[in-house]
C-alpha cells in the first residue's frame, strides 16, 4: 500500500515506536504474474513518491531488490533489531502462502507480526450468506456487502511525524525497474498518468467534483473522459478504498437532499465498480484455483485456437477490427483500457 494516509499497518508501526519502512520487491516470486512495461513504470514513480512523503515525516523508505522475500524480511529484521513486524493482507494465493509463511517463521523468531485490511471495504471471510458460506454471485455479495450491520471503517488521518529506527546497517539496494528500451517507450506515459498517492487524491476530487454526477449518463462512452481513471491508484494501494467509499457516498447524501436522482443513481452506479474489485479479490480468497482455471467446470473443454501470429496481431492493434486495434493500441501507449473496450477485445 503505497500511500501515508489510512494505511493502518503505517498507523500502528508509529504508535508502537521507532519505525524502518521497508518495501521489497522480488517479481520473480509472482511467476508467470510478472509485471509488465507501465506496470514497473508506475511503481518506479509510486515508490519515489512515497520514499519523499516519508522522509518529510522523518524516516526513508528502504528498498530490497530480493528472489526471496522472507530471507530478505529476516536479514532487515536483524540488522535492524527489530521486535515487531506490520503489514497490510493481500488476497492472491502466492501472497496469502508467502505472508502466511512469513507470519511463521518470524513469530517463532520472538517477532510479533500483525497484518491488517487496507485494501479492501470488508474482509472475505466477513461477507457470508445466511449459512455462513462464500457468495458464488456477484449480485448477492454485493447486496451482502450493502446491507453489512456495520459501515466499511473510516480512513485513518496520516501521521503528522515519524520516528526513525535504525537502519544504518539496512541499505537501500538500487531497483531497476525499466532497461533503456522502455525507457523510451515508457515517456509517453507521464502526460496521461501522475503516479503518487497524493496524486490520488487528486484525481479523487477531480471524479467526485465533475464527471462523477453524469457516470449514469456517461460512462458507457468509450471516447472521452467519462470514468474515473483510477483504477491503477487503487491497485497500487495509493488511493484508500475505504476514503472512496465513504466520499462517494456523502455527495449521495447531498444529492439524495437535493432530490438529484441521477446523482444517486450515479453513485450507485460507481460504488458498483468499486463492488466489482473487491469482489475479484473475494473470488481469488476463496477460490484460489481461479488464477488457474474457470469456477465454471464446463469451460475446461472451451475450444481455444492457439496461433501465435494471430495472438501477436491481436496485442499490437493489428487485427482489422477497428475497434479492438483501437483499444488494444490505447492500452500499449496509455497501460489503461475503458472497461467496455475491455470487454470486447
Amino acid at each position: 500500500d503505497l500511500r501515508i494516509e489510512d494505511n493502518p499497518a503505517l498507523t500502528a508501526g508509529v504508535r508502537a515506536g521507532a519505525v524502518v519502512a521497508v518495501f521489497i520487491w522480488a517479481p520473480e516470486e509472482e511467476g508467470q504474474y510478472y509485471p509488465g512495461r507501465v506496470s514497473r513504470w508506475w511503481l518506479k514513480n509510486s515508490l519515489a513518491h512515497l520514499d519523499s512523503s516519508l522522509r518529510n515525516l522523518g524516516t526513508p523508505l528502504i528498498t530490497k531488490r530480493s528472489t526471496d522475500t522472507l530471507s530478505s524480511l529476516f536479514e532487515v529484521v536483524k540488522s535492524t533489531g527489530a521486535t515487531q513486524l506490520f503489514f497490510n493482507h493481500l488476497y492472491d494465493p502466492l501472497s496469502l502462502v508467502r505472508d502466511h509463511r512469513a507470519k511463521e517463521v518470524l513469530t517463532a523468531q520472538g517477532i510479533t507480526v500483525r497484518s491488517f485490511n487496507a485494501d479492501l471495504l470488508y474482509e472475505p471471510w466477513d461477507v457470508n450468506d445466511a449459512h455462513g458460506r462464500p457468495f458464488t454471485t456477484f449480485a448477492a455479495f454485493w447486496e451482502r456487502c450493502l446491507s453489512m450491520p456495520y459501515d466499511p471503517e473510516s480512513p485513518l488521518l496520516p501521521p503528522k511525524r515519524i520516528i526513525p529506527g535504525d537502519a544504518s546497517r539496512c541499505p537501500s539496494d538500487t531497483l531497476l525497474f525499466e532497461d533503456e528500451l522502455e525507457k523510451a517507450s515508457n515517456a509517453l506515459l507521464a502526460r496521461a498518468w501522475s503516479p503518487g498517492w497524493s496524486n490520488a487524491n487528486k484525481a479523487l476530487t477531480t471524479f467526485i467534483n465533475g464527471p462523477l454526477i453524469e457516470y449514469s449518463k456517461n460512462r458507457r462512452k468509450a471516447d472521452s473522459a467519462t470514468t474515473s481513471l483510477l483504477s491503477p491508484h487503487l491497485h497500487f494501494g495509493e488511493l484508500s478504498v475505504k476514503k472512496v467509499f465513504h466520499l462517494v457516498r456523502i455527495k449521495q447524501v447531498l444529492w439524495a437532499n437535493e432530490g438529484n436522482k441521477a446523482g444517486e443513481e450515479s453513485v450507485n452506479l460507481f460504488l458498483k465498480s468499486i463492488g466489482l474489485r473487491e469482489y475479484s479479490r473475494y473470488i481469488s480468497f476463496n477460490h484460489p484455483y481461479s488464477h488457474e482455471r474457470p469456477l465454471l467446470g464446463h469451460l475446461k473443454f472451451f475450444p481455444w485456437v492457439v496461433n501465435e501470429g494471430y495472438f501477436k496481431a491481436w496485442r499490437q492493434g493489428r487485427t482489422g477490427y477497428p475497434l479492438v486495434d483501437a483499444g488494444m493500441r490505447e492500452l500499449w501507449a496509455t497501460g489503461w483500457l475503458h472497461d467496455r473496450i475491455r470487454v470486447v477485445v
